[in-house]
């Protein structure tokens, strides 16, 4: 079936984690972006200041913007394109590839297997690459979307064990890649003492969102251990952190080769 594809991206992405360096991923909400010059504006700046994947996704779908958003960036870029859905219907397979998320920090069964159910059989059939992705909600400091739609508990932030628990779990179950949320609009992100927690005990690549609002914040988290990480909501407030945010990268990544 076609899904026997070789899998660039995700080995591409494997690679940098392997060699330590770091990524830069932009989430785009099609339902927060429904204006085609604003998404341009967008795409020119991730091109210019080479943004390493774009994510498509959100907890919720309320526009039919999700087809256009896609095809507008691929007919840009070939910045690999990368969908973060929030349920099965969060599918477009004009994307590169495909978040296929199981919430391993939660114990909502529909969201460790029974979305995925009704997902595979088209996915399988596709060109996209699948990630299988053990995704672990961590508590930002505040209820957010994704919070109160998967109905699920996030991790306390100073349970670093637990965290660390939860992320050999998904290793050790055949996840692919470990991303720590704190969610949208997070009050704070994630700790750099979790983050260095889950690095050091998984040989996985390490994604981290969710409150990464200051090109500091971002500085921190890829020095505790992420291998990629994940702004979206606070480049929609702040334009320039883009550009802040890649500079930094590209600062730290020369920084990495000269060690």
């Amino acid at each position: 079936m076609p899904q026997n594809n070789t899998k660039k991206i995700i080995n591409r992405l494997n690679s940098s984690a392997t060699e330590g360096k770091k990524s830069f991923a932009l989430l785009i909400d099609p339902d927060k972006v429904q204006n085609l010059l604003e998404l341009q504006r967008i795409i020119h700046t991730a091109i210019e200041n080479k943004v390493d994947y774009f994510m498509v996704g959100g907890s919720l779908i309320l526009s039919d913007f999700l087809g256009p958003c896609i095809s507008h960036i691929k007919a840009q870029t070939e910045i690999p394109v990368v969908l973060f859905p929030g349920n099965n219907q969060y599918i477009d397979l004009q994307a590169d590839a495909i978040l296929y998320l199981s919430l391993i920090s939660g114990r909502n069964a529909d969201l460790l297997i029974g979305q995925h159910v009704l997902s595979a059989p088209i996915l399988k059939r596709s060109k996209i690459e699948v990630w299988p992705t053990g995704y672990m909600l961590v508590d930002g400091g505040n209820k957010t979307s994704v919070s109160y739609m998967s109905n699920t508990n996030p991790i306390p932030h100073d349970k670093y064990d637990i965290a660390m628990s939860t992320a050999i779990a998904g290793e050790l179950l055949g996840q692919q890649l470990i991303y720590m949320d704190a969610g949208s609009g997070a009050e704070y992100m994630i700790s750099d003492r979790m983050i260095a927690s889950v690095k050091r005990a998984i040989d996985i690549p390490l994604i981290v969102g969710g409150g990464i609002n200051t090109v500091q914040k971002a500085k921190s988290a890829w020095k505790s251990g992420a291998d990629v990480i994940v702004v979206g909501n606070a480049i929609e407030k702040n334009p320039e952190l883009l550009i802040e945010i890649t500079e930094a990268k590209t600062l730290l990544n020369e920084q990495l080769n000269v060690h």
